[in-house]
Parts: C-alpha cells; sequence; structure tokens
C-alpha cells in the first residue's frame, strides 16, 4: 500500500515538474500586445525584411527573421540570435504577418523547452495595421 501511494506522489511530482518546465503559449491580441509593451515584454518581429519594408513594424520590434523566402529555417541559429537580444527565460510576443508563423515557431520554442511565457499575436500585424495602429520603418 505504502508503495502504491509513494508512485502515485512520485509520478503526479513528475507531471507538475514536467508543466512547468515547458513554455506556456498565449495568443494575444492589439489591446493585450499594448499592455504587454507597456509593461517592457519585448515583442519579436520573425518576418523577412521585405516585409518589414512593405508595412512597417511595431515600434521597439526587435527584428528576428526566422524562415526565409522558401520557408527554410534554422532553428538553433535563430536561438542564439534571440538570446543575444533577450535574456534567457524572460516572457516575449512574437509577431508575424497574420499569427500562422509565429504559432509555429511558438510551438517548436515550446518542444525544445523555452521556459517562460511565448506570446503570439494571434492575428499578426495585418490586424495591427487593420485597426491603424501605430508601426514605424525598421531599423537595421
Amino acid at each position: 500500500m505504502l508503495i502504491r501511494f509513494c508512485i502515485k506522489f512520485i509520478v503526479s511530482l513528475l507531471i507538475l515538474i514536467t508543466k512547468f518546465a515547458f513554455a506556456d503559449i498565449v495568443d494575444v491580441n492589439n489591446e493585450q500586445i499594448k499592455e504587454l509593451l507597456k509593461n517592457n515584454i519585448p515583442i519579436v518581429d520573425i518576418r523577412r525584411s521585405a516585409e518589414w519594408d512593405q508595412t512597417g513594424v511595431v515600434p521597439k520590434s526587435i527584428l528576428l527573421t526566422f524562415f526565409d523566402k522558401e520557408g527554410n529555417y534554422n532553428y538553433d541559429e535563430w536561438y542564439e540570435k534571440l538570446r543575444l537580444e533577450i535574456d534567457e527565460g524572460k516572457p516575449i510576443i512574437l509577431i508575424c504577418r497574420t499569427g500562422r508563423r509565429t504559432a509555429i515557431i511558438a510551438k517548436m520554442m515550446e518542444i525544445k523547452e523555452y521556459d517562460n511565457v511565448i506570446y503570439n499575436a494571434k492575428s499578426g500585424i495585418t490586424s495591427w495595421i487593420d485597426e491603424k495602429l501605430i508601426t514605424v520603418k525598421p531599423e537595421y
């Protein structure tokens, strides 16, 4: 009986530890993004330079392309560049054109054990622009 209890306790503890070892992915809208930015949560725009030039970017965005034009990527290289910009484990906002690419990246980060909150701009820069929110020219 005691052995069974100990096994259940250990399994429960492992599940709890595993739950907290991975990132939380939270889809956010523009109002939530504005609040997060007020609280100094960094926003990472993962689009390509041509896209930034076409639409502009959210002010203070960290410009860090993930997918190239053909859809190729190098997660480890991108993550190392991200670490140079943002402290390990700090929450971040990811933004792309529509939220599709950032949802994919957030899931990759979760699998690779990024250990904090990842906010996904669920409707991307298109929604930001549609709501006539401020964009600025990208600074390279």
